[in-house]
């Protein structure tokens, strides 16, 4: 078999090098890349350049939005300077404080505002800038076990020069019980006083 088949391709060669293109009818075939315009072939060709072209577009503008959402996502997540990083620290201080603790009951819980449906939404903050610094202002509520006992934790950050990271200007924690009570748990804004002098 093997044989059978070499014998049928060597033939095919032998035939095919004088040239001719005589099929068994004896008829001429000739192919039809040779008998098309040259134009037709330059049309094609601008014709797959653009469509080449707008698919490199759409990828360009396709790679700019996923970079651009990933430069978002990582300012949000693991900056040190997001909004959300800063309330994880404040919050952090504001539930080890002894004073709170004592006031709310263990475990403090942490929230932002609520919607009108009653969802709690993300942190109230606010972004702007002083004395060519930036600067950042939290809000937001806490509670503990305590029932009826409810407060509003107020901050202020601000940009540190040297590191670039933020630096808590203060945290007080305003309780929403009669009487009213603010229970101070950091105050950096007059930093040659004391906080008992204030």
């Amino acid at each position: 078999m093997c044989t059978h088949r070499r014998s049928l391709s060597l033939y095919r060669r032998l035939r095919n090098k004088d040239g001719s293109n005589e099929n068994d009818s004896g008829k001429v075939s000739i192919p039809r890349h040779q008998g098309g315009s040259p134009r037709s072939s330059a049309a094609q060709k601008v014709k797959e350049a653009g469509k080449d072209f707008t698919y490199l577009i759409v990828v360009l503008v396709g790679l700019g939005v996923t970079g651009g959402l990933l430069y978002v996502v990582f300012q949000e997540l693991f900056s040190s300077s997001s909004p959300s990083k800063i309330y994880g620290k404040a919050f952090e201080k504001v539930r080890m404080h002894p004073e709170v603790i004592g006031a709310f009951g263990e475990p403090i819980k942490c929230f932002g505002e609520t919607s009108r449906r009653g969802r709690r939404q993300q942190v109230s903050h606010a972004e702007f800038m002083k004395d060519g610094l930036k600067h950042m202002r939290l809000k937001f509520y806490i509670e503990g076990e305590e029932p009826g006992v409810k407060g509003t934790v107020h901050s202020e950050s601000k940009e540190n020069p040297e590191t670039g990271k933020y630096e808590f200007r203060f945290i007080f924690v305003d309780m929403d019980t009669y009487p009213r009570r603010t229970i101070v748990i950091e105050d950096n804004r007059y930093p040659s006083m004391k906080v008992e002098e204030i």
